[in-house]
């Protein structure tokens, strides 16, 4: 769907939503994974990645690399529900949105709701199925750093129909992936490039490190599993990996 731009002004937008400043509506703003044993997941990621961890909001704990927020991780309290990494788009009007997602023919999962003062969350599903977040910013504008090693750097929709996709995503956040200043953090693909054609389309968050062979291996050590060795992307070098309790991600490479 579109490809990630550097920006000469990327440092200088850094620093607005350290401070607080909110996401324009669609852009990748906030990620995180509902676990089993959110214990094990610090170990796991703060080795992998260098995070430190502080207690969030309710029984998350959030992660943070250089002293500014990049993930959360949640006890998963429903055995029924996945383990997964989840990506949050911002929007400044999450009511509106979720209207236009029935419209477009997506689903709300979970209605908005208030997350302390620091926002509204909601979840939503496309027309495929494939489950991502909604934010919109309270005091909490979402990643504090990204696209460095150790943060957010990508999130591909693995898709059926990626026509269909380019469609319902393209209607939704239109200025986020096509307009003049555009710098997305979006793309999509069909499922069957890199999982088995049975598997339901799927959000994968990219975490960006240095070296992918070397993270490979960390991994490995941590008691995560390689899903897809490490391959090459029109947005960097890019393996799929599982982390010890079964959660998906990638290894951006860019």
């Amino acid at each position: 769907m579109a490809e990630n731009r550097a920006s000469g002004n990327e440092e200088a937008h850094e620093e607005e939503h350290a401070r607080g400043e909110a996401y324009g509506e669609g852009v990748p703003c906030w990620v995180d994974a509902q676990l089993p044993d959110v214990a094990a997941g610090r170990r796991f990621y703060g080795e992998l990645f260098g995070w430190t961890f502080e207690e969030g909001h309710g029984p998350s704990w959030w992660a943070y690399k250089d002293a500014e927020p990049v993930a959360a991780l949640a006890h998963k309290t429903d055995g029924r529900m996945p383990t997964v990494w989840t990506v949050y788009f911002a929007t400044p009007d999450i009511e509106a949105l979720c209207r236009r997602i029935l419209v477009a023919g997506g689903q709300v999962v979970t209605s908005p709701m208030p997350v302390g003062g620091l926002g509204t969350a909601a979840l939503a599903a496309d027309p495929e199925g494939a489950v991502f977040g909604l934010w919109q910013a309270g005091t909490h504008a979402g990643f504090g750093r990204r696209h460095e090693a150790g943060t957010f750097g990508w999130v591909e929709l693995y898709a059926r129909d990626t026509e269909a996709a380019d469609t319902f995503y393209g209607g939704l956040f239109h200025d986020a992936l096509f307009g003049s200043d555009a710098e997305p953090d979006f793309g999509r693909a069909p499922v069957s490039d890199v999982f088995p054609a049975e598997m339901p389309p799927h959000f994968l968050v990219h975490f960006r490190v240095d070296d992918c062979d070397e993270a490979l291996t960390a991994v490995v050590g941590l008691g995560g599993r390689v899903h897809a060795p490490a391959f090459d992307t029109s947005y960097g070098r890019v393996a799929v990996v599982t982390d010890n309790q079964g959660a998906s991600f990638a290894l951006l490479q860019p």
